[in-house]
């Protein structure tokens, strides 16, 4: 076989997944940046139930429309004020929320309405715009856009499912967990010599290499023999989120500033009881992996914020789950936020006050919230803002998110 770099990299492109299809190979991205504060943002996909996840017991409608998911104190819930309760899922992270490093806003959403389709909730959700197609890069690049001496970490990406919210002109960097290229040393020979006249693919190379040698230690001395070999090792199961927030706390121990992610299984329309207590866990251990990786001087200048399309219906189905519907309810986390408290106007749950008398009613724009964090965090202008990075945007009275 001719080994060309067309083919190496057609090879290459066959150990992709992507992320919107596979839990197990959702990819991380990272942007350095000169300033000093960090910001992470996961996307939850699948459609968060709001009134689980931040249950508002003190609603006098709220037990009547859910007869075997409504939770509060009562029923395992822990109680944030009175009126709010934190799902049990979420219990790792009450330490957060009593030293005020978790927050949330609830009743949110993007301006996606009524089709209630998580493509399209995705794409909308990520892009930042008013409406689809209306922009082709995603507002995390276009943040970084706005700001001098972004500089790339690496031009290689292992795996494909790209985040799309850090699509664009900025350079970024993209690693995805259990995909990894094995060469014997012969073949990691012949591919630097054929690499080496194009200063790019050479230094993609050696990324690419690196990083497939952290990610399966040893694999080298079992491929002595092969010429090259594209693997997809067993995925981890059960522990992918883990190795995602772990490797997106190294990074942000170094000098990357930006971390972008997504944690998958959030469409509870059936035994929402038990799919959604384990999807919880995951965005809890991940978020307590990050704290615990990036260490206490850089969380306490980090701000993480979680993420959804869009939220469920206030009606439970018959078969114990919620189905799609509109507003929903961000996460915040990190040293940065000013936490311990729910942010948001609640618009109510009698069946006037919803959404096309079936959701919950959004009151406020989540991209607000995040542009908000963002001009205090990095100090990004807000004309910026409003015109560039959240086109259409009028960013409303400062929430006061940070501190």
């Amino acid at each position: 076989m001719t080994l060309t770099r067309r083919h190496f990299l057609a090879r290459s492109a066959a150990i992709g997944c992507s992320a919107a299809a596979s839990p197990l190979l959702t990819p991380v991205s990272f942007a350095a940046a000169p300033w000093d504060t960090r910001l992470v943002v996961i996307i939850l996909r699948g459609g968060v139930d709001a009134l689980d996840m931040l249950q508002p017991y003190g609603d006098p409608n709220y037990a009547g429309l859910r007869s075997t998911l409504a939770g509060g104190p009562n029923k395992g819930g822990l109680d944030l004020d009175g009126f709010y309760a934190l799902h049990p899922g979420l219990a790792p992270l009450m330490p957060l929320w009593q030293r005020g490093e978790l927050g949330f806003v609830q009743a949110v959403a993007t301006p996606y309405r009524n089709r209630r389709s998580h493509f399209d909730g995705q794409d909308l959700l990520e892009a930042g715009s008013t409406g689809l197609g209306q922009v082709r890069d995603g507002w995390l690049n276009r943040m970084l856009q706005q700001m001098a001496g972004v500089e790339q970490r690496t031009a290689f990406a292992i795996g494909q499912g790209e985040m799309k919210l850090l699509h664009g002109g900025a350079p970024v960097s993209n690693w995805a967990p259990d995909a990894a290229l094995v060469m014997s040393p012969q073949a990691e020979l012949l591919a630097a010599q054929m690499m080496q006249g194009d200063p790019l693919f050479d230094a993609a190379l050696t990324e690419a290499l690196a990083l497939s040698q952290d990610a399966m230690p040893g694999a080298l001395a079992q491929n002595a023999g092969t010429m090259m070999e594209m693997t997809m090792p067993s995925p981890s199961r059960g522990r992918s989120h883990r190795k995602v927030a772990e490797f997106a706390a190294d990074m942000l121990r170094g000098d990357a500033r930006v971390a972008a992610f997504s944690i998958n299984g959030w469409d509870t329309h059936s035994r929402q009881a038990r799919g959604l207590t384990k999807a919880l866990a995951r965005l809890s251990d991940s978020i307590t992996s990050l704290r615990d990786g990036v260490g206490h001087s850089i969380w306490g200048k980090t701000a993480v914020l979680a993420m959804t399309e869009f939220g469920r219906t206030v009606r439970e189905n018959g078969t114990g789950g919620t189905d799609h519907g509109t507003g929903g309810a961000m996460l915040l986390a990190g040293g940065a936020i000013r936490g311990g408290q729910v942010y948001g106007r609640w618009p109510g749950l009698a069946e006037a006050d919803l959404f096309d008398r079936r959701d919950l009613m959004p009151t406020a724009d989540l991209r607000s919230q995040v542009a908000w964090i963002m001009q205090g965090l990095i100090g990004v202008d807000r004309g910026a803002l409003e015109q560039l990075v959240f086109p259409g945007l009028d960013m409303g009275a400062d929430p006061g998110l940070l501190l």
